[in-house]
C-alpha cells in the first residue's frame, strides 16, 4: 500500500473535522484509516513554505533515498547552509524526516495536493 500525504489548503476547521470523523468511525467499530494530511492555511503561505527549490529537494532525495544534508547540497549544487534550512523547515511540517544516523529521507510514495 502506497504511503501517500495530501497537501490541503483551508483553515483549521477542515482538521477539526477530520478529527470527528475519525472519532466517530471509532465509536461505531469500523476501522480507522491513517490520514496523513498537511494543512496550511492559505495558498501563499503553501508557496512560501513549499518553494521550487524545496520540491527539487524532495524529488531529488526521493530518487536517491536516505541522504546526509551535506550529499544532498552537493547533488542540488547548493550551499549547504541553504539546504540544511529547507531540510529543517521541511522536516517541521512532516514532508521530509531524519532518520536516527542523521540521513534524511522521503517517506512518501506520492504528495498529493488539494485546494
Amino acid at each position: 500500500m502506497a504511503k501517500v500525504l495530501e497537501l490541503r489548503v483551508g483553515d483549521a476547521r477542515d482538521a477539526l473535522d477530520r478529527f470527528e470523523a475519525a472519532w466517530n468511525r471509532r465509536n461505531e467499530g469500523r476501522k480507522l484509516e491513517r490520514l496523513r494530511v498537511l494543512s496550511l492555511e492559505d495558498l501563499p503561505l503553501l508557496l512560501k513554505t513549499l518553494t521550487p527549490a524545496r520540491w527539487e529537494l524532495v524529488d531529488r532525495l526521493r530518487e536517491a533515498g536516505p541522504l546526509s544534508i551535506y550529499q544532498l547540497a552537493k547533488r542540488l549544487g547548493r550551499d549547504y547552509k541553504n539546504v540544511h534550512t529547507d531540510v529543517s523547515a521541511l522536516t517541521r511540517i512532516g514532508v521530509i524526516e531524519k532518520q536516527r544516523d542523521a540521513r534524511v529521507s522521503v517517506p512518501w510514495d506520492v504528495v498529493r495536493a488539494e485546494f
